[in-house]
Protein backbone atom coordinates (compact mmCIF):
# COMPACT_ATOMS: atom_id res chain seq x y z
CA UNK A 1 0.00 0.00 0.00
CA UNK A 2 1.61 3.08 -1.33
CA UNK A 3 -0.89 6.17 -0.29
CA UNK A 4 -1.75 7.57 2.89
CA UNK A 5 -5.58 7.33 1.97
CA UNK A 6 -5.37 3.55 1.70
CA UNK A 7 -3.70 2.89 4.47
CA UNK A 8 -6.30 5.13 6.62
CA UNK A 9 -8.52 3.13 4.77
CA UNK A 10 -7.27 -0.01 6.20
CA UNK A 11 -6.97 0.78 9.93
CA UNK A 12 -10.33 1.85 9.72
CA UNK A 13 -11.34 -2.18 7.93
CA UNK A 14 -9.12 -3.34 11.18
CA UNK A 15 -10.71 -1.16 13.61
CA UNK A 16 -14.28 -2.29 12.60
CA UNK A 17 -13.58 -6.17 12.10
CA UNK A 18 -11.77 -5.76 15.93
CA UNK A 19 -15.22 -3.64 17.08
CA UNK A 20 -16.70 -7.70 16.77
CA UNK A 21 -14.22 -9.75 18.80
CA UNK A 22 -15.72 -8.53 21.93
CA UNK A 23 -19.46 -8.16 22.03
CA UNK A 24 -20.70 -11.88 21.69
CA UNK A 25 -19.06 -12.34 25.35
CA UNK A 26 -18.78 -9.03 27.04
CA UNK A 27 -22.68 -8.59 26.40
CA UNK A 28 -23.16 -11.59 28.65
CA UNK A 29 -21.98 -9.79 31.53
CA UNK A 30 -24.57 -7.32 32.12
CA UNK A 31 -27.29 -9.79 31.72
CA UNK A 32 -25.25 -12.82 33.79
CA UNK A 33 -28.04 -12.48 36.52
CA UNK A 34 -30.74 -12.13 34.48
CA UNK A 35 -30.32 -15.31 32.15
CA UNK A 36 -29.20 -17.50 34.96
CA UNK A 37 -32.67 -16.90 36.86
CA UNK A 38 -34.40 -16.84 33.79
CA UNK A 39 -33.35 -20.12 33.08
CA UNK A 40 -32.42 -21.37 36.21
CA UNK A 41 -28.79 -21.83 35.92
CA UNK A 42 -25.93 -22.32 38.93
CA UNK A 43 -23.33 -19.67 38.59
CA UNK A 44 -21.01 -21.93 36.77
CA UNK A 45 -22.85 -22.65 34.48
CA UNK A 46 -23.63 -19.78 33.58
CA UNK A 47 -20.37 -18.63 33.47
CA UNK A 48 -19.41 -21.10 30.78
CA UNK A 49 -21.37 -18.86 28.76
CA UNK A 50 -18.57 -16.60 28.49
CA UNK A 51 -16.02 -19.20 29.29
CA UNK A 52 -16.69 -20.99 25.86
CA UNK A 53 -15.85 -18.46 23.65
CA UNK A 54 -12.43 -17.59 25.13
CA UNK A 55 -11.30 -20.94 25.20
CA UNK A 56 -12.51 -22.12 21.99
CA UNK A 57 -9.94 -18.60 20.71
CA UNK A 58 -7.16 -20.72 22.39
CA UNK A 59 -8.15 -23.85 21.24
CA UNK A 60 -8.67 -22.61 17.50
CA UNK A 61 -5.95 -20.18 17.14
CA UNK A 62 -3.57 -22.45 15.49
CA UNK A 63 -6.04 -22.84 12.85
CA UNK A 64 -5.18 -19.18 11.58
CA UNK A 65 -2.29 -20.81 9.71
CA UNK A 66 -4.51 -22.88 7.64
CA UNK A 67 -6.78 -20.65 7.65
CA UNK A 68 -4.71 -18.09 5.85
CA UNK A 69 -3.43 -20.42 3.41
CA UNK A 70 -6.30 -21.30 1.97
CA UNK A 71 -8.49 -18.66 1.89
CA UNK A 72 -5.93 -15.38 1.97
CA UNK A 73 -6.78 -12.33 3.91
CA UNK A 74 -9.75 -10.69 2.18
CA UNK A 75 -12.35 -13.37 1.84
CA UNK A 76 -11.05 -15.22 4.80
CA UNK A 77 -12.03 -12.56 7.31
CA UNK A 78 -15.05 -12.29 5.32
CA UNK A 79 -16.02 -15.16 6.10
CA UNK A 80 -15.47 -15.26 9.65
CA UNK A 81 -17.12 -11.71 10.14
CA UNK A 82 -20.07 -13.16 8.55
CA UNK A 83 -20.21 -16.01 10.94
CA UNK A 84 -20.26 -13.97 13.83
CA UNK A 85 -22.95 -11.82 12.60
CA UNK A 86 -25.40 -14.64 11.66
CA UNK A 87 -24.69 -16.82 14.65
CA UNK A 88 -24.90 -13.89 17.26
CA UNK A 89 -28.21 -12.47 15.29
CA UNK A 90 -29.53 -15.99 16.01
CA UNK A 91 -29.68 -15.48 19.66
CA UNK A 92 -32.95 -13.56 18.86
CA UNK A 93 -34.60 -16.64 17.86
CA UNK A 94 -34.14 -19.39 20.77
CA UNK A 95 -34.47 -19.23 24.38
CA UNK A 96 -32.66 -22.07 25.74
CA UNK A 97 -28.94 -22.93 27.55
CA UNK A 98 -27.98 -25.02 24.63
CA UNK A 99 -28.39 -22.72 22.08
CA UNK A 100 -26.38 -19.93 23.81
CA UNK A 101 -23.05 -22.43 23.93
CA UNK A 102 -23.43 -23.62 20.25
CA UNK A 103 -23.77 -19.74 19.49
CA UNK A 104 -20.90 -18.95 21.67
CA UNK A 105 -18.42 -22.18 20.73
CA UNK A 106 -19.28 -21.36 16.56
CA UNK A 107 -18.54 -17.55 17.56
CA UNK A 108 -15.38 -18.30 19.68
CA UNK A 109 -13.83 -20.72 16.67
CA UNK A 110 -14.05 -17.52 14.28
CA UNK A 111 -12.92 -14.59 16.97
CA UNK A 112 -9.92 -17.51 16.94
CA UNK A 113 -8.72 -17.40 13.77
CA UNK A 114 -9.35 -13.63 13.17
CA UNK A 115 -6.82 -12.66 15.94
CA UNK A 116 -3.43 -13.96 14.18
CA UNK A 117 -4.52 -12.94 11.10
CA UNK A 118 -4.96 -9.41 11.86
CA UNK A 119 -1.94 -9.20 13.66
CA UNK A 120 -0.02 -10.50 11.04
CA UNK A 121 -1.40 -8.18 8.54
CA UNK A 122 -0.50 -5.41 10.94
CA UNK A 123 3.08 -6.91 11.27
CA UNK A 124 3.35 -6.68 7.43
CA UNK A 125 1.52 -3.28 6.51
CA UNK A 126 2.57 -0.89 9.47
CA UNK A 127 6.14 -2.16 10.16
CA UNK A 128 7.81 0.83 11.41
CA UNK A 129 4.21 2.42 12.92
CA UNK A 130 3.44 -1.77 14.93
CA UNK A 131 2.40 0.13 18.04
CA UNK A 132 -0.09 3.11 16.51
CA UNK A 133 -1.82 0.11 14.54
CA UNK A 134 -1.83 -2.37 17.18
CA UNK A 135 -3.30 0.48 19.41
CA UNK A 136 -6.04 0.98 16.57
CA UNK A 137 -6.81 -3.04 17.18
CA UNK A 138 -6.99 -2.73 20.21
CA UNK A 139 -9.29 0.27 20.74
CA UNK A 140 -11.26 -1.24 18.39
CA UNK A 141 -11.98 -4.78 20.93
CA UNK A 142 -12.13 -2.14 23.48
CA UNK A 143 -14.83 0.25 22.08
CA UNK A 144 -16.67 -3.18 21.07
CA UNK A 145 -16.29 -3.87 24.52
CA UNK A 146 -17.92 -0.79 26.15
CA UNK A 147 -20.48 -0.59 23.42
CA UNK A 148 -21.96 -3.96 24.24
CA UNK A 149 -20.96 -3.88 27.68
CA UNK A 150 -23.01 -0.88 28.64
CA UNK A 151 -26.27 -0.94 26.31
CA UNK A 152 -26.91 -4.54 26.55
CA UNK A 153 -28.34 -3.83 29.98
CA UNK A 154 -30.45 -0.52 28.45
CA UNK A 155 -31.33 -1.92 25.32
CA UNK A 156 -32.81 -5.24 27.90
CA UNK A 157 -35.21 -2.92 29.23
CA UNK A 158 -36.05 -1.07 26.40
CA UNK A 159 -36.71 -3.87 24.36
CA UNK A 160 -39.20 -5.34 27.22
CA UNK A 161 -36.92 -7.08 29.15
CA UNK A 162 -36.23 -9.60 26.35
CA UNK A 163 -32.40 -10.72 27.01
CA UNK A 164 -32.54 -12.85 23.38
CA UNK A 165 -32.97 -9.60 21.46
CA UNK A 166 -30.63 -7.59 23.47
CA UNK A 167 -27.62 -10.08 22.87
CA UNK A 168 -28.91 -10.44 18.91
CA UNK A 169 -28.57 -6.39 18.58
CA UNK A 170 -24.72 -6.87 18.53
CA UNK A 171 -24.81 -8.56 15.30
CA UNK A 172 -25.38 -5.72 13.77
CA UNK A 173 -21.56 -4.30 14.12
CA UNK A 174 -21.05 -7.45 12.04
CA UNK A 175 -22.75 -6.06 8.65
CA UNK A 176 -20.98 -2.68 8.67
CA UNK A 177 -17.92 -4.62 9.28
CA UNK A 178 -18.47 -7.17 6.65
CA UNK A 179 -19.51 -4.38 4.02
CA UNK A 180 -16.26 -2.08 4.94
CA UNK A 181 -13.35 -4.76 4.88
CA UNK A 182 -14.94 -6.16 1.61
CA UNK A 183 -14.67 -2.80 -0.32
CA UNK A 184 -11.16 -1.69 1.67
CA UNK A 185 -9.46 -5.01 1.40
CA UNK A 186 -9.26 -5.63 -2.37
CA UNK A 187 -7.98 -8.29 -4.45
CA UNK A 188 -5.07 -6.05 -5.61
CA UNK A 189 -4.09 -5.37 -1.77
CA UNK A 190 -3.96 -8.58 -1.22
CA UNK A 191 -2.07 -9.79 -4.07
CA UNK A 192 0.95 -7.33 -2.47
CA UNK A 193 0.17 -8.61 0.43
CA UNK A 194 0.62 -12.37 -0.37
CA UNK A 195 3.67 -11.95 -2.72
CA UNK A 196 6.07 -13.90 -0.30
CA UNK A 197 3.85 -17.03 -1.46
CA UNK A 198 7.07 -19.18 -1.51
CA UNK A 199 7.96 -21.48 2.04
CA UNK A 200 9.69 -19.07 4.42
CA UNK A 201 11.74 -20.96 7.14
CA UNK A 202 11.11 -19.44 10.64
CA UNK A 203 11.36 -20.24 14.62
CA UNK A 204 8.98 -22.37 15.83
CA UNK A 205 7.28 -20.63 18.81
CA UNK A 206 6.52 -24.17 20.40
CA UNK A 207 10.51 -24.59 21.05
CA UNK A 208 11.31 -21.12 22.00
CA UNK A 209 11.09 -20.19 25.58
CA UNK A 210 10.22 -16.97 25.16
CA UNK A 211 7.69 -17.68 23.26
CA UNK A 212 6.07 -19.87 26.71
CA UNK A 213 6.58 -16.74 28.73
CA UNK A 214 4.42 -14.11 26.27
CA UNK A 215 2.10 -16.75 26.52
CA UNK A 216 1.89 -16.96 30.22
CA UNK A 217 1.98 -12.96 30.04
CA UNK A 218 -1.54 -13.09 27.34
CA UNK A 219 -3.22 -15.86 29.24
CA UNK A 220 -2.61 -13.70 32.39
CA UNK A 221 -3.63 -10.95 30.96
CA UNK A 222 -6.81 -12.35 29.47
CA UNK A 223 -7.67 -13.99 32.48
CA UNK A 224 -8.07 -10.90 34.02
CA UNK A 225 -9.83 -9.25 31.19
CA UNK A 226 -12.53 -12.07 30.63
CA UNK A 227 -13.04 -12.57 34.48
CA UNK A 228 -13.54 -8.94 35.06
CA UNK A 229 -16.20 -8.14 32.04
CA UNK A 230 -17.91 -11.62 33.21
CA UNK A 231 -18.00 -11.31 36.91
CA UNK A 232 -17.83 -7.52 38.13
CA UNK A 233 -21.20 -6.76 37.22
CA UNK A 234 -22.20 -9.22 39.43
CA UNK A 235 -20.05 -8.60 42.15
CA UNK A 236 -21.25 -5.15 42.01
CA UNK A 237 -24.75 -6.30 41.73
CA UNK A 238 -23.56 -7.91 45.42
CA UNK A 239 -23.43 -4.49 46.75
CA UNK A 240 -27.26 -3.52 46.03
CA UNK A 241 -26.49 -2.64 42.14
CA UNK A 242 -29.14 -2.28 39.92
CA UNK A 243 -28.95 -4.29 36.55
CA UNK A 244 -28.48 -0.92 34.60
CA UNK A 245 -26.30 0.49 37.48
CA UNK A 246 -23.94 -2.27 37.52
CA UNK A 247 -24.00 -1.94 33.39
CA UNK A 248 -22.76 1.61 34.19
CA UNK A 249 -19.79 0.13 36.15
CA UNK A 250 -18.75 -1.92 33.32
CA UNK A 251 -19.57 0.89 30.85
CA UNK A 252 -16.76 3.16 33.08
CA UNK A 253 -14.56 0.07 33.45
CA UNK A 254 -14.15 -0.07 29.25
CA UNK A 255 -14.34 3.85 28.75
CA UNK A 256 -11.34 3.93 31.24
CA UNK A 257 -9.77 1.06 28.97
CA UNK A 258 -10.56 2.82 25.68
CA UNK A 259 -8.89 5.72 27.27
CA UNK A 260 -5.62 3.74 27.31
CA UNK A 261 -6.41 1.95 24.35
CA UNK A 262 -5.65 5.52 22.89
CA UNK A 263 -3.24 6.78 25.09
CA UNK A 264 -0.60 3.67 25.60
CA UNK A 265 0.37 2.77 21.92
CA UNK A 266 0.84 6.72 21.34
CA UNK A 267 3.18 6.89 24.30
CA UNK A 268 4.59 3.78 23.25
CA UNK A 269 6.00 5.69 19.82
CA UNK A 270 7.63 8.16 22.00
CA UNK A 271 8.62 5.97 25.69
CA UNK A 272 8.89 2.68 23.76
CA UNK A 273 10.30 0.71 26.95
CA UNK A 274 7.76 -1.73 27.15
CA UNK A 275 8.75 -3.21 30.97
CA UNK A 276 7.62 0.04 32.40
CA UNK A 277 4.18 0.54 30.40
CA UNK A 278 3.56 -3.16 32.47
CA UNK A 279 4.76 -2.39 35.64
CA UNK A 280 2.78 1.17 35.52
CA UNK A 281 -0.54 -0.78 34.48
CA UNK A 282 0.03 -3.70 36.84
CA UNK A 283 0.14 -0.79 39.73
CA UNK A 284 -2.90 0.70 39.14
CA UNK A 285 -4.88 -2.73 38.94
CA UNK A 286 -3.50 -3.49 42.16
CA UNK A 287 -5.14 -0.01 43.45
CA UNK A 288 -8.27 -0.81 42.11
CA UNK A 289 -9.09 -4.13 43.45
CA UNK A 290 -7.94 -2.88 47.03
CA UNK A 291 -10.57 -0.52 46.36
CA UNK A 292 -12.72 -3.17 45.52
CA UNK A 293 -11.94 -5.55 48.47
CA UNK A 294 -13.08 -2.26 51.07
CA UNK A 295 -16.33 -3.43 49.93
CA UNK A 296 -17.37 0.60 49.95
CA UNK A 297 -20.18 1.22 47.28
CA UNK A 298 -18.45 4.61 46.44
CA UNK A 299 -15.11 3.18 45.95
CA UNK A 300 -16.54 1.18 43.18
CA UNK A 301 -16.20 3.96 40.57
CA UNK A 302 -12.74 4.74 41.40
CA UNK A 303 -11.45 1.19 41.08
CA UNK A 304 -13.93 0.52 37.56
CA UNK A 305 -11.78 3.43 36.17
CA UNK A 306 -8.09 2.00 37.45
CA UNK A 307 -9.17 -1.23 36.19
CA UNK A 308 -10.19 -0.53 32.95
CA UNK A 309 -6.87 1.83 32.56
CA UNK A 310 -5.20 -1.57 33.69
CA UNK A 311 -6.98 -3.86 31.04
CA UNK A 312 -6.62 -1.11 27.67
CA UNK A 313 -2.98 -0.67 28.89
CA UNK A 314 -1.77 -4.57 29.20
CA UNK A 315 -3.75 -6.10 25.79
CA UNK A 316 -1.95 -3.71 23.41
CA UNK A 317 1.49 -4.55 25.25
CA UNK A 318 0.42 -8.24 25.08
CA UNK A 319 -0.32 -8.01 21.60
CA UNK A 320 3.13 -6.37 21.26
CA UNK A 321 5.46 -8.97 22.36
CA UNK A 322 5.01 -11.56 19.69
CA UNK A 323 5.57 -9.36 17.17
CA UNK A 324 8.68 -7.63 18.50
CA UNK A 325 9.75 -11.28 18.45
CA UNK A 326 8.82 -12.06 14.53
CA UNK A 327 10.43 -10.92 11.40
CA UNK A 328 7.67 -11.05 9.12
CA UNK A 329 4.18 -11.69 8.78
CA UNK A 330 3.87 -15.47 8.73
CA UNK A 331 6.22 -15.93 11.56
CA UNK A 332 3.81 -13.24 13.30
CA UNK A 333 0.89 -15.28 12.27
CA UNK A 334 2.34 -18.52 13.93
CA UNK A 335 3.83 -17.11 16.92
CA UNK A 336 0.44 -14.90 18.03
CA UNK A 337 -1.66 -17.62 17.54
CA UNK A 338 0.79 -19.86 19.81
CA UNK A 339 0.28 -17.39 22.02
CA UNK A 340 -3.15 -16.83 21.63
CA UNK A 341 -3.72 -20.72 22.07
CA UNK A 342 -2.43 -21.16 25.61
CA UNK A 343 -3.70 -17.72 26.37
CA UNK A 344 -7.44 -18.13 25.65
CA UNK A 345 -7.84 -21.39 27.23
CA UNK A 346 -5.94 -19.20 30.49
CA UNK A 347 -8.61 -16.68 29.87
CA UNK A 348 -11.81 -19.26 29.73
CA UNK A 349 -10.70 -21.21 32.10
CA UNK A 350 -10.18 -18.63 34.98
CA UNK A 351 -13.61 -17.00 34.92
CA UNK A 352 -15.21 -20.22 34.97
CA UNK A 353 -13.57 -21.00 38.03
CA UNK A 354 -13.96 -18.00 39.87
CA UNK A 355 -18.00 -19.30 39.05
CA UNK A 356 -17.32 -22.44 40.53
CA UNK A 357 -15.74 -20.46 43.43
CA UNK A 358 -18.78 -17.94 43.77
CA UNK A 359 -21.33 -21.38 43.91
CA UNK A 360 -18.94 -22.77 46.65
CA UNK A 361 -18.64 -19.46 48.91
CA UNK A 362 -21.75 -17.56 48.18
CA UNK A 363 -19.34 -14.19 48.20
CA UNK A 364 -16.95 -12.46 45.62
CA UNK A 365 -14.40 -11.38 47.73
CA UNK A 366 -12.27 -14.87 46.61
CA UNK A 367 -13.14 -13.66 43.08
CA UNK A 368 -10.76 -10.25 44.04
CA UNK A 369 -8.01 -12.00 45.37
CA UNK A 370 -7.82 -14.88 42.08
CA UNK A 371 -7.73 -11.43 40.17
CA UNK A 372 -4.33 -10.19 42.61
CA UNK A 373 -2.96 -13.63 41.83
CA UNK A 374 -3.26 -12.89 37.84
CA UNK A 375 -1.59 -8.97 38.23
CA UNK A 376 1.50 -11.37 40.43
CA UNK A 377 1.40 -13.82 37.66
CA UNK A 378 2.53 -11.18 34.95
CA UNK A 379 4.71 -9.59 37.51
CA UNK A 380 6.52 -12.35 37.53
CA UNK A 381 6.54 -13.27 34.06
CA UNK A 382 7.48 -9.89 33.04
CA UNK A 383 10.67 -10.12 34.84
CA UNK A 384 11.59 -13.31 33.59
CA UNK A 385 11.50 -11.99 30.21
CA UNK A 386 14.70 -10.32 29.25
CA UNK A 387 15.30 -6.82 28.77
CA UNK A 388 15.41 -6.96 25.24
CA UNK A 389 12.41 -8.71 24.62
CA UNK A 390 10.60 -5.24 26.86
CA UNK A 391 12.42 -2.91 24.80
CA UNK A 392 11.54 -1.45 21.27
CA UNK A 393 12.98 -3.35 19.08
CA UNK A 394 14.59 -1.82 15.95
Amino acid sequence: MNSQKSMTSLLLAIFLIALNLRPAVTSIGPLLETIKNDLNLSNSEVSLLTAIPVICMGLFAPLAVHWFNKFGQRRGISLLIGVIGILTLLRALFHDYVSLLITAFIIGVAIAIIGPILSSLIKEKFPTRMASAIGIYSLGMGVGATLSAGLTGVLYVLIGEQWEFALAFWSSLALIAYLVWFIVMTPQQERTSSTDKQQITFRSPWTNRRAWLILLFFGFQASLFFSLTTWLASAVSELGFSVIEAGSVISVMTVSQIIANISIPLLLEKFPKRSFWIYFSLFIGTLGLVLLLTGNVTLVWPASILLGFTLGGLFPLALLLPLDETTDSKETNAWTAMVQTGGFIMGGLVPLAIGILYDYSGTHQMTYYVMLVLILGMLVVTLLLNKKALHTQG
